[in-house]
């Protein structure tokens, strides 16, 4: 299996080898740095311009792949390669690759506009997300690290494609010798979500999801001790605020934590994961954000 990256021609921004590398170092895999060029369309109309079109992306395609191997060489300790392929859609292009390797990851940066130390998907990562069978690993811009992954965060929900995914991340979590961190984000509505005349209603409401999720963390407790984890190896925190910027910033980020997001069970991933929960999770997050897709349905 490989980590396969998304290396971006002229971006300038190692964040996502950077992250790949710190994933290598926890569960060793090669590491595949992928810059996606333009195709030429060769129609024979125009097939002087086209040769010379695709002459000039291939160039790009080297030397991309030359600055690509170039950081992966600030990692010698990391089995590392980079090749370049040229594709019509860039997203297309880097899931054809993560299934001709056999990835058990994809990883990719920010976009420019990202704050230095946020997550920012772009158009391409967007669709990536939206398209991808394989986990996709979102570096923050800037991402800088030396560390292996010490913590693994799994938001959690308490439905079925939580424990699903839970399950997942807590054998990864033992594979990698990692701390296991169980988050459920809990945010305070800005409108009342129900009609009532009984007084501070709202209150009691929010009062009430609070009590499911410690009741659903405790169960998660339960199922995680039994498949081998105890004392200070899994840890479960309800993270409460206004907001999710307050809320996910309540949590307590340090260098080695990566973050884990599942997408809905009960919606196309497509239809959902934008302007969901998931979404302003990671709009605010302040480490790397693995995004594993789930068994979507209508």
């Amino acid at each position: 299996m490989t980590y396969v990256v998304g290396y971006a021609p002229h971006k300038h921004d190692r964040s996502a080898i950077e992250l790949a590398c710190q994933l290598a170092r926890s569960l060793p895999e090669l590491v595949v740095a992928v810059s996606v060029v333009p195709r030429g369309w060769g129609t024979p109309v125009a097939a002087g311009t086209d040769r010379e079109y695709e002459i000039w992306a291939a160039g790009e395609g080297a030397d991309s792949a030359e600055l690509a191997a170039a950081d992966l060489a600030q990692h010698p300790a990391i089995d590392g390669s980079a090749v370049w392929v040229a594709g019509r859609s860039v997203p297309q292009a880097l899931i054809e690759q993560a299934t001709e390797r056999d990835a058990a990851i994809l990883v990719v940066g920010s976009g420019d506009d990202a704050e230095p130390g946020r997550v920012r998907l772009t158009s391409k990562t967007d669709r990536l997300v939206h398209s991808s069978t394989v986990p996709v690993a979102i570096a923050p811009r800037g991402y800088r690290t030396s560390s292996g992954v010490s913590r693994i965060t799994v938001a959690f929900r308490d439905d079925d494609a939580s424990w699903s995914l839970l399950t997942r991340v807590a054998e990864i979590s033992l594979r990698a010798s990692a701390q296991l961190r169980v988050v459920t984000f809990l945010v305070r509505p800005s409108r009342r979500p129900v009609t009532s005349d009984v007084s501070h209603a709202e209150t009691q409401v929010i009062d009430l999801w609070a009590v499911q999720a410690a009741a659903a963390q405790a169960e998660a407790q339960t199922y995680l001790n039994s498949v081998g984890f105890s004392g200070d190896s899994v840890h479960l925190h309800i993270a409460e605020g206004d907001d999710w910027s307050a809320a996910v910033a309540s949590v307590d980020w340090t260098d080695g934590d990566v973050l884990v997001i599942g997408s809905s069970s009960t919606h196309r991933l497509a239809q959902v994961f934008l302007g969901s929960s998931a979404s302003k999770i990671v709009r605010h997050a302040p480490v790397p954000v693995v995004i594993v897709p789930g068994t979507a349905t209508d």
